[in-house]
């Protein structure tokens, strides 16, 4: 009797512990979503313009008033922009004395431009973004570091696919010369009379 009570409490022990473990009942699923609308006669005549490329930035709306919430809303707002926007927006940014902020922002606008010079320039604008000891300069200080390394490492990527480009070249070069050999033998085996 005694070692069967021992026994029982380990029993009963492991079922309670295997009840905690159970798994709970599945979430239930989600309604299915409304069918999309029918379109009436007139919208199905016409037939749809593309839009035209946007040649300006998107209105700021309201701004944030803290210097990182400006600079992410900044950057949300140029994200995808097209050259023909960007440019005059780099231009008013571009003024001498801007003030943290807008050091930034011209940093974001370049690095939307997507070139290798203005990769450049916008790495030489939070360089001295991040020289900048003030307080506004340092609450930035974080992005501009988080940006600085985003172009570090796009310019290495170029220069790694640019490096791959050159030796996929050079690759193709010595197949070529290799294959142009072989035509040359071919050619010379073909002119040897045969010996039979």
């Amino acid at each position: 009797m005694r070692r069967s009570l021992p026994a029982l409490a380990l029993a009963l022990a492991a079922a309670a512990t295997l009840a905690a473990c159970s798994t709970p009942p599945p979430p239930p699923t989600p309604a299915a979503p409304p069918p999309p609308p029918v379109a009436s006669e007139a919208t199905r005549e016409a037939p749809a313009t593309p839009p035209e490329p946007a040649t300006t930035l998107p209105p700021t709306g309201n701004l944030p008033t803290q210097p990182l919430a400006a600079a992410l809303a900044y950057a949300d707002r140029v994200r995808g922009a097209p050259a023909a926007a960007l440019g005059p927006e780099i231009a008013r940014l571009s003024q001498p004395g801007a003030a943290p902020l807008e050091q930034l922002q011209l940093a974001l606008a370049l690095q939307q431009m997507r070139t290798p010079a203005d990769n450049g320039r916008a790495a030489q604008v939070l360089q001295r973004l991040l020289a900048l000891a003030t307080d506004d300069a340092r609450e930035l200080h974080p992005l501009a570091r988080l940006l600085q390394a985003q172009l570090a490492e796009q310019r290495r990527l170029e220069e790694a696919g640019e490096r791959q480009s050159q030796q996929l070249r050079d690759a193709q070069r010595r197949v070529d010369q290799l294959n142009e050999r072989m035509e040359a033998l071919r050619a010379i085996e073909r002119r040897r009379p045969s010996r039979n």
